[in-house]
């Protein structure tokens, strides 16, 4: 049971260093490359998030194996349709786990660390949420389909890795079938643009076909600034992981009513009451 990603830390490492130092050999200036600080800050954030996500993912073993034994019919893991079955309801709950994770605030907090850097490069991948734990609901329903859950975990894993060779700029786009159907570097560098176009589109895990599906795809057309609206200007990997949590926490103390906190914590981010959005910026 223990993810598959931990196994492929090695090859991250090396694969960040090969890219890393194809930027010396071949510049590129429309190419932000790399910054040692803002490395050595998703590297420990990669590595927090697995010294949580671990046990953490350990302790759901028992409810994603309740919700299985529940399930009304339990699918064969020799079967071909189960795994595609798994592939795909995997992907579709990756996006609205993802989608979600930008349409409310207090999700937001977790997945705004995956975000909050200016370069984009395969050390990105590994900028992590120190904050697993929002991810059960969005895949307990497969445990009741009737999947096992030592394949859900797997299939996690998978795409996981999947996405980890989506975070660079070396890459500029592939054949159109290719871009058409799955999620590619060109989509995903959309995805961390903080462009006003760019904003909350492309939440694709393995496939694109979701966001063409459900409205959220842009194409990649203006050269994209990485990071957020506002960045955090900081290297510290406490207040990378915690700055929107301390942020809301202001939020709460200064609003004048339960109905402005509820805004707070599960609007989308940046809401505001209406009379202070009217003289926000």
């Amino acid at each position: 049971m223990i993810p598959a990603v931990l196994y492929a830390v090695p090859a991250f490492l090396l694969l960040i260093v090969v890219e890393a130092v194809s930027y010396r050999f071949a510049p590129d200036d429309d190419e932000r490359g790399y910054e040692l600080r803002d490395t050595a800050t998703s590297l420990t954030m990669g590595a927090g998030s697995q010294i949580i996500g671990v046990p953490w993912k350990l302790l759901t073993i028992g409810l994603y194996a309740a919700a299985y034994t529940a399930a009304p019919v339990q699918l064969s893991p020799t079967s071909i349709w189960t795994w595609v079955l798994l592939f795909l309801a995997d992907d579709l709950a990756y996006y609205w786990f993802h989608r979600s994770h930008h349409e409310v605030r207090l999700l937001w907090a977790g997945h705004v660390v995956h975000h909050s850097s200016v370069f984009f490069n395969l050390s990105t991948a590994l900028r992590q949420s120190w904050t697993p734990m929002t991810a059960v609901p969005f895949w307990l329903g497969l445990a009741l389909l009737g999947i096992p859950p030592w394949m859900i975990f797997l299939q996690q894993s998978i795409s996981l890795l999947y996405q980890f060779f989506l975070h660079t700029e070396r890459i500029t786009v592939l054949p159109r079938p290719i871009e058409w159907v799955f999620n590619t570097p060109s989509h995903h560098r959309v995805h961390h643009g903080a462009n006003v176009e760019y904003l909350d589109r492309n939440y694709g895990g393995i496939l694109i076909v979701w966001d063409r599906l459900f409205g959220t795809f842009t194409p990649e057309r203006a050269t994209v600034r990485y990071g957020l609206t506002k960045n955090i200007d900081t290297f510290n990997p406490l207040r990378v992981a915690t700055h929107e949590y301390r942020a809301i926490w202001a939020d709460l103390r200064s609003a004048s009513c339960w109905r402005h906190r509820l805004g707070h914590v599960l609007g989308r981010p940046g809401w505001q009451p209406a009379a202070r959005a009217a003289v926000a910026p």
